[in-house]
């Protein structure tokens, strides 16, 4: 007895946490599925002109396009493992020259509590990327700086400075020929919405401010070195052997990944969803059927002859009168 409980007990808590399949994109789920078969992956970009307020701008700015490509190949491979598609691959073309053909504008934006780049491209430039790849949709990640205010912690998290820092960050969008978003990170679907930066460039000095035995804390920026190796730490990667990628991006691919993924459902949801359409289409029309009239012979009645009849004579006119006759003209 004890068993059976806690199996309905695990039963019902696993319908409620799967019952409602999450829809990350910003067209129904079924919509997307047959839409997008073939997804084409672009080269991640770099937008060198965004909010990068590092002193040393110039050098930091190849080593980001660098970092970019060594894992750019990683995002293929995680996107290849969710079996969404029939088949992903990256489109042609070098990072630098494609951006520069296809944006358009950015805006800084704060949707929902969420600070980020927001990129808008070129639709007929975007339309021949597509065509030129065989693919359905083109998914597109951008490399940016973004200054937003945050709370950095000391050491031992007894301290902290809220202010504004400078951040890189990645932002990505789906989408199709017509330049319409079908799906993008950060998104704005899931309930708990965040965009995990790629790495803050600013660090506060709590240290230096405990030696000076000083309240005042410095904001410094990393070394160009510094940056280099926070993004060169990497981890093994989780679907493909042999394989080490930058942990910071990873990190970002698995939030990536995670609303793409194509989302469980159980049978008995199913047979409901295809219950709801049954029940949901219109019942056809019963056609107006008028009924049969017997056919009725027609009997012949015999009549006695009539007597021939005698034309009567027209009555005299009165002089002067002229007899008229009303028409009425066809179709009044």
């Amino acid at each position: 007895m004890k068993s059976f409980l806690k199996i309905a007990l695990l039963s019902i808590m696993a319908s409620s946490s799967f019952g409602c399949a999450q829809n990350y994109y910003n067209i129904p789920a079924e919509s997307y599925a047959k839409k997008v078969r073939v997804l084409g992956v672009a080269p991640i970009f770099t937008d060198a002109e965004s909010d990068i307020r590092h002193p040393e701008k110039e050098a930091l700015i190849p080593v980001i396009e660098e970092m970019n490509r060594k894992n750019e190949s990683e995002l293929v491979a995680r996107l290849k493992d969710t079996g969404a598609y029939l088949s992903v691959r990256t489109t042609e073309g070098r990072a630098d020259q494609l951006f520069s053909s296809l944006f358009f504008r950015r805006e800084r934006r704060s949707d929902a509590g969420v600070v980020y780049n927001k990129y808008f491209f070129k639709q007929p430039e975007l339309k021949e990327l597509i065509e030129k790849n065989s693919v359905d949709a083109v998914m597109v990640v951008v490399a940016s700086g973004l200054t937003k205010r945050e709370k950095l912690y000391s050491s031992n998290y007894l301290s902290y400075l809220e202010q504004d820092y400078n951040f890189l960050t990645l932002t990505a969008q789906i989408l199709d020929a017509q330049g319409n978003i079908l799906w993008e990170y950060p998104n704005f679907q899931q309930k708990l919405r965040s965009l995990t930066p790629l790495l803050n460039l600013q660090y506060a000095d709590f240290d230096e401010a405990e030696a000076n035995v000083t309240d005042k804390v410095d904001v410094k920026f990393k070394t160009v070195p510094g940056i280099t190796r926070a993004l060169g730490k990497i981890k093994a990667s989780p679907v493909r052997s042999d394989v080490k990628v930058s942990s910071s991006y990873q990190q970002i691919f698995d939030e990536m990944v995670s609303t793409l993924k194509p989302q469980f459902r159980f049978p008995w949801e199913k047979a409901r969803e295809e219950t709801g359409r049954e029940e949901a289409r219109p019942e056809p029309q019963a056609r107006a059927i008028r009924p049969v009239k017997p056919e009725q012979k027609a009997v012949k009645v015999q009549q006695p002859a009539a007597a021939p009849a005698v034309e009567a004579e027209p009555a005299p006119l009165q002089s002067g009168e002229i007899k008229t006759e009303s028409l009425t003209p066809a179709g009044k």
